[in-house]
């Protein structure tokens, strides 16, 4: 079957000077039935394609799905009355929210399960994407976030828990995340909503039963470059409303015992300055990088902000990256990064306590807490080789418990797992971390498939975890997964981030060429069998490494990819566009334009030989429009030499996030992972003869 051709009608775009032609902008235009014809021509064209490579995806499916345990809980999570669970069969595509009344986590076993919100029960045919549960203070209602279509504009829902009946509230483009609290009295919902380019910009205050009408429109902000969060505080007294952009916040608190009063500024926006407020004890805790880079925490009385009265709790030290705050009535606890992973800590008596642990690569976190006056605080751990495991932590005495370690399905041994950190040497010297767990025979004929994925944006980290799921159907195939934790992220603190975004953006790249430098050059692989993998602005980091160095890997695989970063950038009607100049820059500006223009994928398609692509996106994508894909695989189609493979799939009816049923979403991480494995020269396992 021949690849479907996207026809070329030129448009000139010129700004500063400069002129560029896009043959393939009219993919933007989403009514015009030409457009869908040819995202449907691609689709039959990769089904085609698919078909060679059929044994191998069902396999990989088949195995991942035995990985699934037949059931899944998470560890209940105490609140006044009920402990709140979330438990999913292995059979269904959606979880089951639940709860148990009961006086202690001891008599959870004898208490009766209340279903909360069953998912499947929702779900139908289509898409599903549920966020936001957040219970009254009474624990007597439940409001949630729905989602039918991909986009960001969900729907808020009441229901009554002590009937199971739908409350006649119903409350539409209310924003996907921290976008819903609950007043004290549980009479009032606070929400936000989204404007025409899905940007969070309202806050509105909602009386249960009124009509939606009349709800009160409490602040907008007209700012373009900044979104609106909601959050109450771990001690429930307060709502926080915080303004923010990528490098400056603003926060507004209110008693939530008094729904009606003024919302307080704390602290006016300032460039540069950043900050999150909570809670404790008489005081607020003020998280902030003002005069301390890589954040320390602070006192300060319930009162706007004086800067003289900052007390900070503990000395501030460089090496300490700090994340998060979560204060309880007797400690603190704090969640952040030292060495290049993830740290907690635990503030307790004017002490600072880190938590230490016996592996060299591990994730740590803080789960969902609901009660305040506690001495059982639930946190995570997990690494390549270890479940998913809750611990109950004391945060006084430093001590903790296991409550629950992840099941995993079929043989599992742990030793028989290498993980591992390797240092790949950047253009500048900078020493990049590289995350590797593969079996330990997986060397013993020389380099073997290795699949390399990275992101690097937004100061977003990726940490080694367990993925039963993925990861062993790919180790018990020989194949070495690593992680590039390239700058961009955060994972060696906040320097990390500011040295890969803005005019440092093109370090994200090359230290991802650099990371499979160092895999090929210490023998772990070879060009002919490495693999790169990358979703949304990873999806842009796999076309600029496409682009730059696409010579050291067979395949690519360019999740909702950030490709057509100028053009995108040039056009604040697009959604989310304005939020994004704090990231990659302004184009009206003629030095960020030059910039983004020298590493823009699409703007950089050369014709060469490419790897093997696989590309994927979604029609209804608010956050990487589809037409960016689009155009890059037009593009590239029209311009690569080469017989080497690309194909695009369009998911027709989501977003930016995929098929929304868990074993959906799994089908198609099997297509892109098989993709990748067969241009990375793995088999099937099974013979496929008849």
């Amino acid at each position: 079957m021949e690849a479907p051709k996207a026809k070329a009608i030129p448009k000139v775009l010129e700004i500063h000077g400069d002129r560029r032609i896009d043959p393939y902008y009219w993919l933007r235009e989403r009514d015009n039935p030409d457009v869908i014809q040819y995202l449907e021509d691609e689709n039959t064209y990769y089904r085609w394609f698919m078909e060679r490579i059929q044994p191998l995806t069902d396999e990989l499916y088949d195995d991942m799905v035995a990985r699934i345990p037949d059931a899944e809980e998470r560890v209940p999570v105490q609140g006044d009355q009920y402990f709140y669970y979330t438990r999913m069969e292995k059979s269904l595509q959606y979880p089951i929210h639940a709860r148990k009344r009961a006086a202690s986590r001891e008599a959870l076993a004898a208490a009766e399960e209340e279903i909360v919100l069953n998912l499947n029960d929702l779900a139908g045919d289509g898409y599903l994407s549920v966020t936001v549960l957040a219970t009254s203070p009474d624990e007597k209602r439940l409001a949630y976030l729905e989602n039918r279509d991909g986009t960001d504009r969900y729907t808020l829902l009441v229901k009554d828990l002590t009937t199971g009946e739908m409350l006649p509230d119903r409350i539409e483009g209310v924003f996907i995340d921290g976008s819903v609290a609950w007043s004290a009295d549980g009479q009032y919902l606070f929400y936000i909503t989204v404007d025409e380019a899905q940007r969070p910009y309202r806050l509105y205050r909602h009386r249960l039963g009124d009509p939606v009408e009349h709800d009160a429109l409490v602040y907008q902000e007209d700012d373009e470059t900044c979104i609106l969060t909601l959050a109450k505080s771990q001690s429930g007294r307060y709502l926080f409303l915080t303004s923010s952009t990528k490098t400056s916040t603003e926060v507004r608190y209110l008693p939530a015992d008094d729904p009606l009063s003024e919302w307080t500024v704390f602290r006016p926006r300032q460039a540069d300055v950043e900050y999150e407020l909570e809670h404790w004890d008489d005081a607020f805790l003020v998280l902030t990088n003002l005069h301390r880079p890589n954040f320390s925490l602070f006192r300060h009385p319930i009162a706007p902000c004086e800067d003289e009265r900052l007390e900070e709790l503990f000395p501030y030290d460089e090496a300490r990256y700090l994340t998060g705050v979560h204060p309880f009535r007797e400690a603190v606890v704090i969640e952040g990064r030292e060495g290049g992973l993830t740290q907690i800590w635990t503030f307790a008596s004017g002490r600072l306590t880190r938590l230490e642990w016996d592996e060299p690569l591990y994730t740590v976190s803080v789960s969902a807490n609901r009660r305040y006056d506690t001495r059982e605080v639930l946190i995570q751990y997990e690494s390549f080789l270890t479940p998913r495991t809750t611990y109950a932590l004391d945060p006084v005495s430093v001590t903790r418990k296991e409550l629950h370690r992840q099941p995993v399905n079929g043989p599992y041994h742990p030793s028989d797992y290498v993980q591992e950190r390797l240092w790949a040497k950047a253009n500048d010297g900078t020493d990049v971390p590289v995350s590797l767990v593969y079996r330990k025979d997986a060397r013993a004929d020389g380099p073997a498939p290795c699949i390399l994925y990275g992101y690097g944006s937004y100061g977003h980290n990726l940490d080694p975890v367990f993925m039963p799921t993925l990861l062993l159907p790919l180790l018990d195939r020989g194949v070495i997964y690593a992680i590039a934790h390239v700058r961009g992220g955060s994972e060696m603190g906040r320097h990390w981030y500011e040295n890969g975004k803005m005019l440092r953006k093109k370090n994200t790249f090359t230290d991802f060429i650099a990371c499979a430098d160092a895999l090929i050059r210490e023998g772990y692989t070879s060009p002919e069998k490495l693999a790169a993998d990358g979703r949304s602005a990873g999806g842009l980091l796999m076309g600029a490494v496409a682009n730059m160095g696409g010579d050291r890997f067979a395949a690519i695989s360019a999740g909702v990819p950030f490709v057509d970063v100028v053009t995108t950038m040039l056009d604040p009607t697009i959604p989310l566009t304005t939020l994004e100049w704090d990231e990659w820059g302004d184009p009206l500006d003629e030095t960020y334009y030059f910039y983004m223009k020298s590493y823009s994928p699409y703007d950089n398609v050369e014709p060469k030989r490419y790897p093997h692509l696989i590309v994927t996106t979604g029609l209804n994508d608010p956050r990487v429009a589809y037409w960016e894909p689009a155009k890059w695989v037009a593009k590239l189609r029209a311009t690569k030499t080469g017989q080497e493979a690309l194909v695009l799939k369009t998911h027709m009816g989501a977003g930016h996030f995929g098929s929304s049923g868990r074993l959906e979403h799994l089908r198609e991480s099997a297509e892109i992972h098989a993709f990748l494995l067969y241009h990375i020269g793995v088999s099937p396992k099974r013979s496929t003869a008849s």
